[in-house]
């Protein structure tokens, strides 16, 4: 009080001042009077300027629906600025715990774009048999240079949002039948998959996302070149190494629909192709087993060439933004014809489960990180050239998952026994492991202009007689000590597991 009072008089009324000013601002800020004011100066600066008018109906007037309302009201709802609207209303989305937020009639809400402000509102007309219209109002001077830019802006936001809202569908094609209408029929898609659970390396799981989304992006540059804007990929590897799967993780990833063709139910070239032409743009056509199509190719009604046309013929432009998807067990013995770039753009191996991805399955499925009996499975897997499919390891630590240690335990005894059973040793098993390696190692990571190889080297290894004999010998002393050091109990249950 007394510092205050020894203060000159226009410094302690600046002082009080701005304390005023302080509380009334803070007042203002929790009552409707500063709401008031604003809509006040609001209204006193329209005076000043000429605005146009644009309504965006609901219906025409054969009462069809008006997909730009659609379209603009998907998008003001993703605005923030609707939460502001001076009533907002709250509809249930699609999706469980979906709120969408929706204006009420003759409510407006406020936008912005490169610059200009717009204001739109919800209004009815009577005229219209009370029929909703979205109505935009534009300063006159800014309609030129605003207007179609914005309206396509308005087209862009929205085309995001619903393909992140929309339900992902799987469609089947079903035998030829006259009575029915159409050859698709639909299940809603609920495979859990994603690219963050999948199991396979960190670096090629990257390339692949960079990718797709690269390919999301590219409308206009396939345009340009005069190129259809569709990608297609190859999934090649053996049974149970994940391929389905990641099928499943780039539909969550795109947010495509997946149609899946089953050529048994195809009957002839003609058909396949109606089949195309009733997909739909954003989806993704998966062919499983295309291999073995191709191998038994003269013992169906549909025939290469009409494949072929339908992965890069006339008929594939005929929509756009799809990807086509094809899988095998096997391409070595595949006409490289089929799959050069334009019919396949992306080469994808999936491997046996290599250590690395043995580690992901342990964490994923075990919850562990670390266990003395690793360096067992590691052994095996490097030196013994043993390898389960990640499918089969998976199914033995979920069998056992109350229990880390037999699942762990279970797993190096499957190693073995495949190993025993001579599956990877017998006559000509070493030829063939090593020329799956030298097919990994020419290629892994090539990319250029002859199309994109996203590939794992495979965990199958061509090694030397005597680099195996002492690794397996290694496994054996191991073993013999991991025993030892066990107790009696669990040395009975791993000599029965052996």
């Amino acid at each position: 009080m007394f510092m205050i009072m020894n203060l000159s008089s226009p410094v302690l009324a600046f002082f009080i001042t701005i304390v005023a000013v302080f509380l009334v601002i803070r007042f203002l800020a929790k009552t409707s009077v500063l709401h008031i004011l604003v809509r006040c100066w609001r209204s006193f600066e329209d005076k000043f300027y000429v605005y146009q008018i644009f309504k965006v109906p609901q219906f025409n007037d054969l009462f069809l629906e008006n997909q730009l309302y659609r379209k603009v009201s998907t998008y003001l709802a993703s605005l923030p600025a609707i939460e502001d609207s001076d009533f907002t209303n709250l509809f249930s989305g699609s999706k469980a715990n979906d709120i969408i937020l929706h204006l009420d009639k003759n409510q407006e809400i406020h936008d912005s774009f490169l610059g200009a402000r717009v204001r739109w509102s919800n209004e009815r007309y009577c005229e219209g048999n009370g029929k909703r219209t979205l109505v935009l109002r534009l300063r006159k001077k800014d309609k030129r240079r605003v207007l179609r830019p914005y309206l396509q802006h308005i087209l862009s936001v929205a085309d995001q949002v619903e393909q992140k809202s929309k339900e992902i569908k799987l469609f089947m094609n079903l035998e030829m039948n006259p009575s029915e209408n159409g050859r698709w029929r639909s299940v809603p898609f609920t495979h859990p998959a994603t690219m963050d659970t999948m199991i396979m390396d960190g670096d090629l799981k990257n390339k692949v996302k960079a990718d797709l989304e690269l390919f999301s992006k590219s409308k206009q540059y396939y345009h340009r070149l005069g190129h259809v804007w569709k990608r297609s990929y190859l999934l090649y590897g053996a049974s149970g190494t994940g391929k389905s799967s990641f099928v499943a993780a780039m539909a969550r990833f795109l947010n495509f629909d997946v149609y899946d063709i089953n050529i048994s139910k195809v009957s002839d070239d003609s058909d396949l192709k109606m089949l195309l032409l009733q997909t739909t743009s954003r989806s993704m056509i998966v062919i499983e087993d295309f291999d073995r199509f191709l191998m038994h190719e003269k013992s169906r009604d549909v025939s290469l060439s009409g494949v072929l046309n339908f992965m890069d013929g006339i008929v594939s432009c005929c929509g756009e933004e799809r990807v086509m998807v094809f899988t095998m067990n096997c391409k070595d013995q595949i006409d490289q014809a089929v799959l050069r770039p334009g019919r396949v753009d992306v080469h994808i191996q999936f491997p046996p489960c290599n250590f690395s991805a043995f580690k992901s399955l342990a964490n994923n499925y075990l919850g562990l990180k670390e266990h003395k009996l690793f360096s067992q499975v590691e052994d095996i897997l490097h030196y013994g050239g043993s390898s389960l499919s990640p499918a089969e390891m998976g199914e033995i630590m979920i069998s056992n998952r109350n229990s880390p240690s037999r699942a762990l335990k279970s797993v190096i005894s499957a190693l073995q026994s495949q190993i025993n059973s001579g599956d990877l040793r017998g006559p000509g098993k070493v030829d063939q492991r090593m020329t799956a390696s030298r097919s990994a190692r020419s290629s892994r990571d090539e990319t250029g202009e002859s199309g994109g190889v996203f590939s794992q080297e495979s965990s199958v290894h061509a090694v030397r007689e005597f680099k195996t004999l002492y690794g397996l010998w290694r496994m054996g002393s191991r073993r013999k000590e991991s025993m030892d050091l066990s107790s009696p109990a669990e040395k009975e249950d791993s000599q029965k597991a052996a």
